[in-house]
């Protein structure tokens, strides 16, 4: 088939537009955009501060080369009024020069930050590489971010400001045919006849393009593979290997650092790309004869009291090198630092090559600069364990459904920062790793593994595992930790989620606080014997041991960063930066809790009755909530602990905080919470035989308690108030999905529809792979009209989700809001409840409860 190509880009928000201003005791660049219109300061029409502003200020633009009048004084005048905020808020004197090198250094990070991350999640190192830059500005920074990432050399072409239309008025005629093929990659799979058909079905599509047939020739032969029962392929280039499956284990092993065992390997399909014969572009190549240049002329630059050397590219020759200056072309700027060396090669393009290295150290030491720039170095190294996650895990569930989240702790073990994902998940990390490390404690070396509620789990699918970071020096800089969802971990039921466990053991395999490895020892075989012999053990223990795996090295990736910053800048600074952080989100609480009455409460209830009560008072700084009268623990599996509850109060919380400040513990540090003994914290022991089921605890209960606070702070009407829980299996497989719906109105905004909201965050399986790969039709998948409450600003929309089953399965559903519908506020109208109808192969229709569970045969549809 033919098919259209399609590109995965990468916005990063720090371009010449991103507006520079001042907040919260940092200096942020982005992600705001000045964009063309009123456009950065310079312009003379009004506009912010921007990157581009200091670019001119710093003496990296000549305006005599812009199309347009430049105004310096328009743009002296913007930053000398960030100077004069920052006096006034922090009361800190910066020097002009200051402020301009460090929102240049933030800039500069966030692009190196995107670009590692990037790399890291294609498995690439971007220090093995050339860093290639183009468009006007690309010159500005490429050096300096060449520098960040460890990267010697950077390509800067002569046309690179006109580059993307110069490529695509040189780009040749390409077409492609892909033939999916579905089939194990054994010995009698004769891929030589799906890659002839493929050969005559690019070349065909060619010659009706116009293009001569002996013009065309095929350029490309690729194999697409993958372990089965993983969704993403490895591209394998046909001809230049003859063993494929050598090919693809050698690939794996590199890109994921491990290689699950005893999986068959799958051709998914194959793609041929046909092109038109073409001469060949020249090559880039160095003159033999160099010679050192001087400047074509020097200007003084007002603000850093320094001369800057500029060079015309034009008038330079194949061989002329320099070191420090500006290079100047109509259509691009250069900006190459003093310990740098750019040559002009034969063809005019230019190519900088590092000369020694710099130190990587911070240079500001002002304290708003290095706050943000520690922010976003800590941010980075939780992204990259999250992108490190999703790359290398096995199951749908984590690399598709993105169930799963990463995050690092301070040496106290409290949130610090996270990887943007689960919300049940992140407020509870802190909680679980100081719960851990009291029973199990962490020395170097050591990795433990926890999904025990009573140590801070959530429900027992979602697998943490917990290492300490020790500088060289061993001292303890701090945790890293990751909670990924496990879609199938024993239990009554595939699927681990059974509607009707009554204690903790019926619901799966629990991990008490267990050494995974310890003193750098790994112990497979008694995490693997847990996960066999358990009273209720994994249908897919071997997908469970490739994921753990997978957030091991997860893990790995956020010590070795964590390790490495502390090398650079110290462990005093490193420890510094993560109080200050903290603090930052201590005191933006504090502000908007100011504006809030004295004492809110609130009552809500599950469908079965059971009543949450919060009354939340405010003494001071001091918050309290007080969940006195909820009713007691529950007698099937709709428990929450502790960690639940510290989850959607910091959701909440971080609700409250208008500003952008990360998600962390600093919100907690003037919370008190009394919760007596109930469904939101009933008593848990050592033996889950003696422990209260909780799956729908961590989903249900989580949704239903931050509705219910949402309700005291008056911040929302009721969202969907459920995850929508959908399960099916037999007892060689478990699915499992959670279902968005709407979410609540408010003051000034509507409420989205169908979307995940709240404490769920994960996308669902696309159409197309759950199909080919589960027993199932999706017949229906469509907004809910109607289904949110009315008002001046109207709920919104719920959904349908259709499925028919085409093999015999165990169904389990778990949802809320099926009986009690989903409160308004300020006069606006309740949301619809939700349905589950089943219908029978023979026509027969009933309508199932809220949880529930039942065996689904051929040819039966469900209907949520």
């Amino acid at each position: 088939s033919m098919s259209s190509p399609c590109l995965a880009i990468e916005t990063v928000a720090a371009g010449g537009g991103s507006i520079c201003y001042f907040e919260n005791g940092k200096l942020c660049v982005g992600p705001e955009s000045a964009g063309a219109n009123p456009g950065p300061a310079c312009y003379g029409t009004g506009g912010p501060l921007t990157i581009t502003d200091v670019n001119l200020l710093l003496g990296k633009l000549d305006d005599s080369r812009f199309r347009i009048p430049i105004h310096f004084e328009a743009a002296q005048a913007a930053v000398e009024a960030l100077q004069a905020t920052i006096k006034v808020q922090s009361n800190e004197i910066y020097s002009i020069l200051e402020i301009l090198e460090g929102l240049e250094q933030i800039a500069n990070e966030k692009m190196a930050a995107a670009i590692r991350q990037i790399s890291v999640a294609k498995g690439f190192q971007p220090s093995d590489y050339a860093l290639l830059v183009f468009g006007g500005a690309g010159g500005l920074h490429g050096c300096q971010i060449a520098e960040m990432l460890d990267m010697n050399t950077v390509i800067i072409p002569k046309d690179g400001g006109l580059l993307s239309a110069y490529g695509i008025g040189n780009a040749r005629l390409e077409r492609w045919y892909e033939q999916q093929v579905l089939a194990d990659l054994e010995a009698d799979l004769n891929l030589e006849k799906y890659f002839a058909k493929a050969e005559k079905g690019a070349l065909a599509s060619l010659i009706k393009e116009g293009i001569r047939s002996d013009s065309a020739e095929i350029i490309h032969r690729f194999a697409y593979l993958r372990l089965k029962g993983q969704d993403s392929t490895l591209e394998i280039d046909f001809h230049q290997n003859k063993d494929l499956e050598a090919a693809f284990h050698s690939a794996y092993q590199n890109l994921f650092g491990h290689l699950p065992k005893g999986k068959k390997i799958e051709v998914e399909s194959i793609k041929v790309i046909a092109a038109e014969r073409q001469a060949a572009i020249p090559k880039t190549v160095a003159s033999a004869q160099k010679t050192t240049v001087a400047p074509f002329k020097s200007r003084p630059n007002p603000i850093t009291h320094k001369t800057i050397p500029c060079y015309l590219w034009e008038e330079l020759k194949a061989g002329n090198q320099f070191s420090k200056g500006v290079l100047l072309h109509d259509f691009s700027t250069v900006y190459i630092p003093e310990n740098w060396m750019v040559e002009i090669q034969e063809n005019g393009d230019a190519i900088a090559r590092k000369q020694e290295k710099l130190s990587t150290k911070i240079t500001v030491e002002k304290e708003a600069i290095a706050l943000e720039l520690f922010t976003n170095r800590f941010s980075a190294i939780a992204d990259k364990m999250g992108l490190q996650l999703q790359r290398t895990a096995f199951s749908v569930n984590i690399k598709e459904r993105l169930d799963f989240s990463c995050a690092i702790l301070d040496a106290q073990a409290e949130l610090l920062v996270n990887a943007p994902h689960i919300p049940v998940h992140l407020g509870s990390l802190g909680v679980c790793a100081r719960l851990s490390i009291q029973k199990t404690p962490l020395g170097k070396g050591d990795v433990v593994i926890v999904n025990h509620p009573k140590y801070g789990g959530s429900h027992l699918p979602d697998v943490t595992l917990l290492a300490a970071v020790f500088s060289e020096q061993d001292e303890l800089v701090g945790y890293v930790i990751n909670r990924a969802h496990h879609s199938e971990i024993g239990g009554k039921r595939p699927g681990s989620m059974p509607p009707d466990a009554t204690n903790l053991a019926e619901e799966g395999v629990v991990f008490a606080p267990t050494y995974l490895i310890k003193n750098g020892v790994p112990q497979w075989e008694t995490i693997e014997k847990m996960l066999r012999e358990s009273p209720y053990p994994s249908r897919s223990p071997t997908e469970n041991i490739a994921d753990i795996n997978a957030a091991l090295a997860s893990l790995r990736i956020g010590e070795q960063d964590l390790q490495l910053l502390v090398e650079t800048h110290g462990i005093k600074k490193v420890h510094h930066y993560m109080a200050a952080l903290k603090n930052v989100a201590t005191e933006a609480l504090n502000q908007s809790l100011q504006q809030l009455p004295l004492s809110l409460r609130a009552t809500e209830q599950l469908d079965d009755g059971h009543q949450i009560q919060v009354h939340i008072s405010r003494k001071g700084e001091q918050i309290k909530f007080d969940f006195t009268g909820t009713s007691a623990p529950h007698p099937r599996n709709l428990n929450a602990n502790i960690s639940i509850v510290n989850s959607a109060i910091i959701y909440v919380l971080r609700l409250l905080c208008p500003k952008n400040i990360p998600l962390n513990e600093g919100l907690m540090k003037r919370v008190d919470i009394l919760l007596p003994n109930s469904f939101l914290h009933p008593d848990f022991s050592d033996n889950p035989l003696d422990c209260p089921a909780v799956v729908g605890g961590n989903t249900e209960v989580s949704q239903r308690l931050v509705d219910t606070l949402l309700k005291a702070f008056n911040l929302a009407a009721c969202s969907q108030g459920t995850m929508n829980n959908f399960l099916f299996g037999n007892e060689q497989f478990g699915y499992y999905e959670t279902i968005g719906g709407g979410c609540g109105a408010g003051e000034g905004f509507h409420g989205r529809s169908a979307v995940h909201q709240h404490m769920t965050n994960t996308k669902i399986t696309d159409p197309e792979e759950l199909e080919f790969r589960y027993p199932v039709r999706l017949e229906t998948f469509a907004v809910r009209q109607n289904s949110g409450g009315r008002g001046k600003w109207n709920g919104g929309d719920g959904i349908i989700r259709k499925i028919k089953f085409i093999e015999q399965v165990e169904v389990t559903l778990i949802g809320q809001h099926r009986k009690i519908a989903p409160y308004g506020k300020a006069g606006g109208t309740e949301g619809k409840t939700g349905k589950h109808l089943l219908e029978k192969a023979d026509g027969s229709r009933q309508e199932l409860e809220g949880i529930d569970s039942f065996v689904a045969d051929v040819d039966d549809t469900l209907t949520i």
